[in-house]
């Protein structure tokens, strides 16, 4: 079977997944907001998507999963640089797809499946030496997202590295435009979230996968070749950190350029586990069984995350619950003839509204619990019941 061809069964699986993953998904509150209330790039993304498919989750969520899909492609040729054997290059596109970060970036409105995409398209058209191209992508970065200065400035550090006084100025004139038209993002009495930030890098890549990246990172640091992607990565590493002793930082600014160095941790591995004699390589072979173990384990808890439900004993403690009940409690009431409800939850109201049901004088909704009140909507998953409402009359 081709090269070619395994690749593109991985890119259909994925596929199936993320489907599989809208699915379960509700609108949440933050998406809501940026589905309503904002006007920047992923607002008029939404929009558009949903203007043409129909107002629903699929519609939602389409553009990131198209994002997440394309970058499959370009994350495969870029691994060529830095990875020798296809097989090489394809764990590694296995590796990408598996990361915590990287399926959450796929399945959710954010713009970090957005980012991931155009940093991994500049960065195969610079490997590529398509000058003209990415002379004229990289300026239409700073109107898409903010996040795209940490990009710049680790262009800045990579073009001082090798002399290149043309992407020097360039990333230079970037990075400051990007200032200007964001901020400089330093804000609040200082306070230290040094160790917050490590958590949240711990959770996009996974605990063991995070050490060996910070390892991979200093590695290369002291003796090792110092590529683009490299100092892309590293470049957004310190920042966050440097950032985070002072306050806590969005991390999904920083997350889609650690994600994509996976080749270069991929390669610091296999040339370690290859220049050993094979019964030497027992400790690597454990290190890599545990690593892609926790890796499955955590991709299969994201898709089927619903089943966490019946081991907690506060449903709204479920690290997923702010994307659930809202289209299962929409659909509900629809069912009810319920296409008008007040309620005091804001964030809920505006979640409903993105199904259909706006607000009313009428009709309240009010969270009682009372799951075995035949009168009472109860919302349940995999049969197991979550938060039940009651619908009243407004006394007026």
């Amino acid at each position: 079977m081709s090269i070619r061809l395994f690749l593109a069964l991985i890119i259909l699986a994925d596929f199936i997944f993320l489907l599989y993953g809208i699915s379960t998904l509700s609108i949440s509150y933050k998406e809501a907001v940026i589905f309503y209330d904002t006007n920047g790039f992923l607002h008029y993304l939404v929009r558009l998507s949903t203007s043409i498919f129909g107002q629903n989750d699929y519609a939602l969520r389409l553009p990131f999963v198209l994002f997440h899909l394309a970058s499959i492609p370009l994350f495969y040729q870029i691994s060529s640089f830095f990875l020798r054997r296809d097989t090489d290059r394809l764990l590694s596109v296995v590796v990408f797809i598996l990361l915590p970060g990287v399926v959450s970036s796929a399945l959710l409105v954010n713009s970090a499946s957005v980012v991931i995409f155009f940093t991994l398209l500049f960065i195969y058209l610079f490997l590529r030496k398509k000058e003209n191209l990415y002379s004229l992508l990289l300026p239409l970065l700073v109107f898409i997202d903010n996040s795209f200065s940490i990009l710049y400035l680790g262009l800045f550090a990579y073009s001082l590295y090798v002399k290149n006084r043309y992407l020097m100025i360039l990333s230079a004139m970037m990075y400051l435009i990007s200032l200007y038209m964001y901020g400089f993002g330093v804000h609040g009495k200082p306070r230290g979230f040094f160790l917050d930030t490590f958590g949240a890098y711990s959770l996009i890549f996974s605990p063991l996968i995070f050490l060996y990246f910070f390892y991979t990172m200093y590695r290369i640091l002291i003796k090792g070749k110092k590529s683009i992607l490299w100092f892309i990565s590293f470049t957004a590493l310190i920042y966050s950190i440097l950032i985070s002793f002072r306050q806590r930082i969005v991390i999904e600014d920083y997350a889609p350029f650690v994600v994509i160095s996976i080749p270069l941790m991929l390669g610091e591995f296999l040339k370690s586990y290859r220049t050993r004699l094979p019964q030497l390589r027992k400790w690597h072979r454990l290190f890599f069984s545990l690593v892609f173990g926790f890796l499955i384990i955590n991709f299969l808890a994201t898709y089927f995350n619903q089943l966490f439900y019946r081991y907690i004993d506060n449903p709204k403690k479920h690290f997923a619950y702010k994307y659930h009940i809202a289209k299962e409690l929409s659909r509900a009431l629809k069912q009810r003839g319920v296409k008008e409800i007040k309620t005091d939850d804001e964030k809920l109201k505006k979640r409903l509204k993105f199904y259909g049901i706006t607000s009313s004088d009428n009709l309240k909704l009010v969270e009682n619990n009372s799951f075995a009140d035949p009168k009472s909507v109860t919302i349940s998953y995999i049969n197991y019941p979550i938060i039940s409402y009651s619908v009243t009359k407004v006394n007026k």
